[in-house]
């Protein structure tokens, strides 16, 4: 809480500490609090808060540092070092790494006294930078950098191919108190290039836990950043746009950082589909082991799993990324599920027969995946076709349309999508930096569902064929099940094609 001072006719610094900042803001809010006018190309998320009032109360927006401010007098500096009695350290009360009335931004100007035994630099491409403490793996890395406004679930985003290439920071403050485990991974191994936050959790505290995050990403090579001001980063994402960054715990320069993330490759016009697909086709869980609900009950053979229902459909599933969660829920809902690679050809698909098609989520600019885009058009009128995110977008250009970037990409478990036939709002898990543009769309294709955040297209449909897709995650992990239903309704629709 606030620091209680006598009155006296000076102000004073105040004692703002990490949890009192968080308690005074809206929970829900992450870091987006800024309402953008350009909401064609934007993902307005999150119910906006009041910054300034935070800040008025005594919480900066330089707080990951600021954890232990003492009450001293103060004179209306901008910047009070104080030193903290139980570590000798000098902590800053400040007001930088925040933007101000003009859109413009301000780089520290004070030294940062870190408490970790090494420091890590993000440079973003536009030359803000931000410091903070390494974790995990050590090392340079170049990336676009994102954000995730998720609460949970940070292990599978960590996993999620479809972020292969990019620097993930998370909004939510504090990331790895419930620890990894082996069940939740969404792929077998991470792939973003790095990992930012503001406050690692040093002991995770889960019973399901089999190492820390900081232990994982330093197993695989990952470098982390912590005592981010992830709220300032954020902001800054907003307003500019995502661009590349380069993460380093290096002796370098932020200038010497921000050319190598300015040379650096980012996600536009990058095909990162072939590095994440299978290089064979195979059968997902031939044996029924992996695909049953978990379940904290256990089931008459002692495991903590239910029954599978019997397979009703066979279906092929293109690998642009897939998630294991997704294939798992296939499974759940009576499919017979075969995996092809991304590069597999639409006769060499038809050859192994299957009921449908399943188009996966994936990584990368969805315009640069020309075989993808041809394979699809290929197999449109063959069979039945259902495709999510990536696989939607690839689904858009087979039908003639294209895609443009978001300002910033819809990624956390709270994206609100409007199904334009029913009228009901379902909260949805999204990953993506790009959305199918409604304007290029053939008559014969219609869209189904929108994001009431800046009305750009969450699903659409073929008019005559069985056929369609959503930009969302409805498996979630993490995020809500509201969306689950659309596997339903893949199996409807080839049900109602055998017949």
């Amino acid at each position: 809480m606030l620091s209680a001072f006598p009155e006296e006719p000076h102000s004073y610094s105040i004692a703002y500490t990490y949890s009192d900042w968080h308690a005074n803001i809206d929970p829900n809010c992450h870091g987006n609090c800024e309402s953008d006018s350009d909401s064609q190309t934007n993902a307005h998320s999150e119910t906006p808060c009041d910054i300034e009032a935070a800040a008025n109360s005594g919480a900066k927006a330089g707080r990951s540092i600021s954890r232990f401010v003492c009450g001293l007098p103060s004179s209306g500096a901008e910047h009070s070092e104080v030193e903290d009695p139980a570590t000798g350290f000098l902590d800053f009360a400040r007001n930088d790494n925040a933007i101000n009335d003009t859109n413009e931004f301000e780089n520290s100007c004070a030294p940062l006294i870190l408490r970790g035994d090494v420091r890590t630099l993000i440079a973003l491409e536009d030359g803000r930078h931000f410091e903070g403490e390494s974790f995990g793996a050590t090392g340079t890395c170049v990336g676009e950098i994102c954000f995730n406004t998720s609460m949970t679930g940070y292990q599978e985003v960590l996993t999620d191919p479809s972020y292969r290439g990019q620097i993930v920071a998370m909004t939510y403050p504090l990331i790895g108190n419930y620890g990894i485990n082996s069940l939740d991974a969404e792929s077998q191994s991470a792939h973003v290039r790095a990992f930012v936050i503001e406050e690692l959790t040093d002991v995770p505290s889960n019973w399901r836990s089999e190492m820390s995050l900081h232990e994982y990403l330093r197993k695989r090579n990952i470098p982390g950043a912590k005592g981010i001001d992830t709220r300032a980063l954020t902001r800054h994402l907003r307003t500019r746009g995502a661009m590349k960054a380069c993460l380093t715990s290096d002796d370098i320069s932020p200038e010497e950082a921000t050319q190598t993330a300015i040379k650096g490759e980012g996600v536009i016009g990058m095909d990162y589909v072939r590095e994440v697909s299978t290089n064979k086709i195979y059968r997902w869980d031939p044996e029924d082991k992996l695909s049953a609900p978990w379940s904290i009950q256990k089931s008459p053979d002692g495991q903590g799993r239910r029954a599978l229902p019997p397979i009703r459909s066979r279906i092929a599933a293109y690998d642009y990324g897939i998630k294991e969660n997704i294939l798992r829920l296939l499974r759940q809902k009576g499919f017979e599920v075969t995996v092809v690679p991304a590069g597999t050809s639409a006769e060499e698909v038809l050859a192994l027969d299957p009921d449908g098609i399943f188009l996966s989520n994936g990584p990368g600019d969805p315009a640069a995946l020309d075989y993808a885009h041809k394979t699809v058009n290929d197999l449109i009128g063959k069979k039945p076709i259902f495709g999510i995110c990536l696989g939607h977008q690839v689904l858009g250009f087979a039908f003639g349309g294209s895609t443009f970037k978001l300002k910033f990409g819809h990624r956390g478990a709270n994206q609100p999508v409007k199904d334009l036939h029913t009228g009901k709002v379902a909260i949805t898990a999204q990953n993506h930096g790009f959305a199918v543009d409604s304007e290029s769309l053939p008559s014969e294709v219609e869209v189904t569902h929108i994001n009431l955040n800046d009305g750009t297209v969450e699903g659409m449909r073929h008019k005559e064929l069985p056929i369609f897709s959503v930009q969302y995650h409805p498996e979630a992990a993490p995020g809500p099940h509201d969306a689950t239903y659309f596997f339903d309704q893949f199996a409807e629709l080839i049900e109602k094609q055998k017949w």
